[in-house]
């Protein structure tokens, strides 16, 4: 295996041994406990890091701290007033029947290093011009450096009628983006026997841009195993549509390319630039661009993908730009305005797609970075390159597997062995079903995975 890329007979490997490794799990083999602080702290608790988010990015930035061995007990602290935390690219495998969405999650607390603190509360404010924050509580925490990465806000209620049709077990709409909702996809597939079938994707920023696909896919083998789907017939029991906001099947050209070829090789009919606004009924309702006439369309089954976007304590904070994302450089991770606050993950303002991969490599950096300012350089690295990845399930047993930086230029790990990742491979598939959700939990929410570098110290 080469030293900077994760190369991979071995992962391949790793893959099988974790398939069985991850299945066998108990809630026995839980970490300890981190101390938690259950009762408001006054007048103010002081700490070196304040790090907000307990989600992927909040959980590996925290751990890659400690490992520096520059912290004491309590130097670190969590705020997250989550029960459970759960591995979400794992949700796209539940729509598919491939997973049960409780073998994904994990309460917190037991992943959380006892040597962090964590506070279970929510965030209110930022102050970071006297370098507190303000949690739901009222407690005050005072930090040296703040990592800001609460992840951003899945909302159902921006499509109207869709909370309430999402909820209805009797319907056929569904949506893997959520905990409450993702069991029910599959139920869905399994119950259209006939129909139209429309998968959405909407415009704008969401977590994981394949994902609205990828159930799509699945769902499409499903039907065409049980002898419900034909490609390009007349007569096919099921149609299928991919209804998305966008102009094309992805962001990046490559891919994108592979993939309408093979939205059109399998009869999947496409509405591009088609932004779903509300569910009425059996009838899906569509913006279009530059003042189009709305479209309405009747379904058997929707699956939706709601809009997203940050979270409201951070929208309305003095760290976010106008898109209301924390505003970072690009590179380094540092905020634009505040040398001691930094971000990474679904929060930040970084123009990559927002994926559970890019952390690997954001993560990384921003720990560089954040060690050397607390420790009096202010010259900080431009370290990351906008490094993301997308393994995209195109059928049960294949994936593509997307591998990209800024400005949609492939950074492929498989190129050095000569496989071009826009062909769809078994070998993906595993480190998409089997390994990643192994790796996950027991490697990078610890702060030990870089991703395409392979485990780190």
């Amino acid at each position: 295996m080469a030293s900077s890329r994760l190369l991979t007979t071995q992962a391949v490997s790793a893959a099988a041994a974790a398939r069985h490794s991850f299945n066998k799990q108990a809630p026995a083999a839980y970490r300890t406990f981190a101390s938690v602080s259950d009762v408001p702290v006054s007048p103010a608790r002081n700490h070196k890091v304040v790090v907000v988010g307990g989600g992927s990015a909040g959980l590996t930035i925290s751990h890659q701290l400690l490992r520096t061995g520059k912290f004491s007990q309590d130097d670190i602290a969590i705020v997250d007033p989550a029960e459970f935390h759960h591995y979400q690219p794992g949700w796209t495998l539940v729509g598919g029947g491939l997973k049960n969405k409780d073998e994904l999650k994990r309460p917190l607390s037991s992943l959380v290093d006892p040597k962090l603190k964590l506070y279970p509360d929510s965030l209110a404010t930022f102050s970071p011009q006297d370098n507190s924050v303000t949690l739901g509580s009222g407690a005050k925490l005072t930090y040296e450096q703040l990592v800001v990465a609460p992840g951003i806000k899945v909302d159902l209620s921006s499509i109207k009628g869709l909370p309430e049709a999402a909820a209805n077990p009797e319907s056929n709409v569904s949506s893997i983006y959520t905990f409450e909702t993702v069991d029910k996809v599959f139920k869905t597939i399994q119950r259209l026997r006939g129909g139209q079938a429309i998968f959405t994707q909407p415009a704008g920023v969401i977590k994981c841009a394949g994902a609205p696909q990828k159930v799509m896919w699945l769902a499409l083998d499903h039907w065409k195993r049980a002898g419900l789907y034909q490609a390009k017939s007349e007569s096919s029991a099921v149609k299928i549509a991919f209804a998305t906001g966008l102009p094309a099947m992805f962001g990046v050209p490559k891919y994108s390319a592979a993939l309408e070829a093979l939205r059109q090789e399998r009869g999947v009919e496409g509405l591009f630039t088609h932004d779903l606004v509300e569910v009425d009924g059996n009838t899906a309702v569509f913006a279009r661009p530059d003042g189009k006439e709305q479209v309405r369309r009747t379904f058997d089954l929707l699956h939706v993908v709601p809009k997203m976007g940050p979270h409201a304590f951070v929208k309305n904070s003095p760290l976010a730009n106008e898109a209301g994302y924390v505003d970072v450089d690009d590179a380094t991770l540092r905020h634009k305005k505040y040398g001691n606050v930094w971000s990474a993950g679904d929060a930040s303002s970084l123009p990559t797609s927002k994926t559970a991969a890019a952390i690997t490599s954001e993560a990384p950096v921003l720990v560089k970075n954040l060690m050397r300012v607390m420790e009096g350089n202010e010259k900080v690295e431009a370290g990351y390159d906008g490094y993301t990845s997308c393994p995209l399930l195109t059928e049960y047993g294949k994936v593509m597997l997307a591998e990209f930086k800024y400005g949609g230029v492939p950074k492929e790990t498989f190129n050095v062995i000569g496989w071009d990742q826009a062909t769809p491979r078994r070998a993906f598939y595993h480190l998409k079903k089997d390994f990643f959700p192994w790796v996950y939990y027991k490697s990078m929410v610890k702060g030990t995975w870089g991703g395409p570098n392979g485990w780190i110290n």
